[in-house]
């Protein structure tokens, strides 16, 4: 309760600011860029965990 009363509620009006600022900062065209890069990143890191699974499997079953 004590940590909520600090926070603040965040309601609409609080998203649409932060939306708003992220446009003024970065710009229309920055953004799709960015979530291009980050959906990447995602991806390349589930890969890279499968590998790393998959590797485990297989040094586990040699034993």
């Amino acid at each position: 309760m004590q940590l909520s009363i600090l926070l603040g509620f965040v309601g609409p009006w609080q998203i649409a600011l932060v939306v708003v600022l992220i446009l003024l900062l970065f710009g229309g065209k920055k953004i799709p860029e960015m979530m291009r890069g980050l959906g990447r990143g995602m991806k390349e890191f589930k890969d890279a965990s499968k590998e790393d699974t998959d590797s485990g499997k297989s040094n586990s079953d040699d034993a």
